[in-house]
């Protein structure tokens, strides 16, 4: 049986070719998005905040929501609304991801936390906040204004 598509009706197309096609879309550098479990919605859009693995614990008695949570052995993740970096300058090393995108990762974080209900999201103010906590960072309003 051959498939059909871009390589033209009726080539058969070895598992070979398949795996390395698939290798291709997702190697190294490749960033990958976080997914949203399966019936949840997100009409805000998504984005994510990421901290280093050694933070997350730190992070998340903190919050007083916690929306979905991801993790892998370098980072933990907290999907935000889309645009939740307006206004807000994110401390160093926290990471903030339009579109919710993994950078670099060979495979996507795994879910560690869902919360109930139907929408993936954690307030972004009490999570920036808890990040600036635990990384010792003023918050950006806090900070001296310069002339």
């Amino acid at each position: 049986m051959g498939l059909s598509g871009a390589s033209g009706p009726g080539q058969v197309l070895s598992l070979d070719t398949l795996v390395r096609l698939g290798r291709a879309l997702h190697g190294p550098g490749t960033p990958r998005r976080l997914p949203v479990p399966e019936g949840m919605t997100a009409p805000l859009g998504c984005d994510a905040v990421a901290v280093p693995a050694r933070f997350g614990p730190l992070v998340l008695p903190r919050l007083p929501r916690v929306g979905c949570v991801y993790a892998d052995e370098a980072h933990w993740w907290w999907i935000v609304p889309s645009d939740s970096d307006y206004a807000l300058d994110w401390p160093s090393p926290a990471r903030y991801t339009a579109g919710a995108l993994v950078p670099d990762a060979p495979r996507a974080p795994g879910l560690i936390h869902r919360p109930d209900g139907k929408l993936p999201y954690t307030p972004p103010i009490p999570l920036y906040l808890a990040v600036c906590r635990v990384t010792g960072a003023t918050p950006s309003w806090s900070r001296p204004i310069s002339a």
